[in-house]
Formats: C-alpha cells, structure tokens, sequence
C-alpha cells in the first residue's frame, strides 16, 4: 500500500498524468512477463497491473483474452502469480498491482489470498466483477484492509449517482474509470461523452481517477491529461508485442512507453 500510496501523492504534486501499464502473468511466458514489467518500470510507467489469467475474461477483449489463454494453456497458476509479484515487487519502486476476476480469489480463499498477495508485494487489488453489494457475504474488502491492499473500485458510464455515492464508501486509493460500455481493446478515438462522464464520477467520488479502456496512443493521453490522474494502457501494448519481431518487442515496448509519456 506503501508505494501505490507515495506515488499518487507524487503525482499529485507535480499535476502530472500518471500511467498506468498491463501485463498477463505468464503471456508469452512467465519469463517474459518480467522482462517485460521491469522495461516498463525503467522507461516511466507509474503503476502496473499484473493480470492473473481466467479462463472467462468477460471484461476483456480479444486481445487480452487470448493472452489469457496462451497463459493458461502453458500452465500458468496462482503460485506463479504470486512468485511473480513476490520477485518484482522486491527489485522495483513502481507500485504493481494484482487484477483478476473475483472466481479465482473466491477459489484459493479471499483472506488467503489478500494474505498472500499482500506477502508478496501486491498493494493493491483491481477486480471488476466484485460488487460492495456482495461485502456482507464475501468480506473482501475487509480482507483487503486487514492485510494492507489497496481494493480499486470501478466505475463505468453506467454507474448511476446513486450507485456512485455508494461506492464512494468503499473507495481508497483510486478509483479505475471504465471510458466506454463494452470491453477493452484499443481504439481510434475516444468516446465524446468521456469527458461528461468523469466530471458525473468527480461529483460523487474524491479520489485519483484512472481511465482505462481504449486508451492506445499519444493523443488520447493528451485529451485525457486535463481530465484524469491516470492513463491506462493494455491491450495497445500486448498488441504492439505481438507485432513487433522477435528481438525487438522489449526495446519497442520501452519506445512506446516513452511517447506515451512525453
């Protein structure tokens, strides 16, 4: 919690656009999923999501959902996950995140789990498909603060304000802000009324907001910059390391990060 904390203040203070990066664990192979996070450390991203592969990605795009299953079909599990994390998290300053789909966490144990994840470095949680609705149930999010997470809540443009007041009650650190209906992947434009739709989040929730979904290149960040404290960038990268020849996907990678940034 520690280094996500730090670092929003940072970004705070300096009125900049943070970044905010993705991988899956294990796609293309576990190796790769740490070279890969550490280049985007060393090149300027402010936070990193881990992904842990799922079988039924419902949030997600073609893109990152065949990464899920590359990742699953060479046998990537929640063990590797967590020894991915504990072993980054340990060489790197750049807060790392893990996000997931809540069937994964119900399965290995949510007190467990946040246990875990938490020892091996994770400050935070971003899992879409846990409501606060499911609390006096499920005792996530109280795990989460047991054990020192930080459990992003998400927002999307079908969030009414009364769904938003509620969940300012259960928001800490920030919160991550759905840019569009429908599910990631990048995109030529962004949609028109984003910019309406954060301002109807800001009234209700006080916190950093990270917009994620369809975010891909130099220009969204710019129109974004005046309206967020986070950018976040997935599937544009796992699709540029797909395109990019072998040999040079982690140099390109770094290439892009720093556009993105500048």
């Amino acid at each position: 919690m520690r280094k996500l904390l730090q670092t929003l203040e940072t970004l705070r203070q300096k009125r900049k656009l943070g970044l905010m990066t993705h991988v899956v664990v294990g796609y293309p192979r576990l190796e790769e999923t740490i070279r890969l996070v550490k280049a985007m450390g060393e090149t300027g991203a402010d936070l990193i999501e881990l992904q842990m592969p799922f079988s039924d990605p419902v949030a997600d795009g073609p893109t990152i959902l065949i990464a899920n299953k590359v990742s699953l079909d060479q046998g990537t599990k929640m063990r590797d996950c967590l020894r991915v994390m504990s072993q980054l998290s340990g060489e790197m300053e750049v807060p790392l995140l893990f996000m997931g789909y809540y069937n994964l966490i119900f399965n290995y144990g949510v007190e467990k789990f946040c246990q875990d994840a938490a020892k091996a470095g994770a400050q935070g949680l971003i899992v879409p498909d846990i409501p606060p609705d499911e609390e006096s149930e499920e005792h996530y999010y109280e795990a989460c603060n047991q054990y020192g997470l930080v459990p992003i809540i998400v927002v999307s443009p079908a969030s009414t304000e009364k769904r938003l007041k509620m969940l300012a009650n259960y928001a800490k650190g920030f919160v991550y802000a759905v840019s569009r209906y429908g599910i990631t992947g990048a995109r030529a434009e962004l949609a028109p009324e984003l910019i309406d739709y954060l301002k109807r989040v800001r009234q209700f929730i006080h916190l950093p907001l990270a917009v994620g979904f369809g975010i891909s290149k130099k220009e969204h960040i710019q129109a974004l910059a005046p309206h967020a404290e986070i950018a976040v960038v997935g599937s544009a990268l796992i699709n540029l390391y797909n395109q990019l020849p072998e040999g040079e996907k982690i140099e390109g990678i770094k290439k892009f990060i720093r556009e993105l940034k500048n």
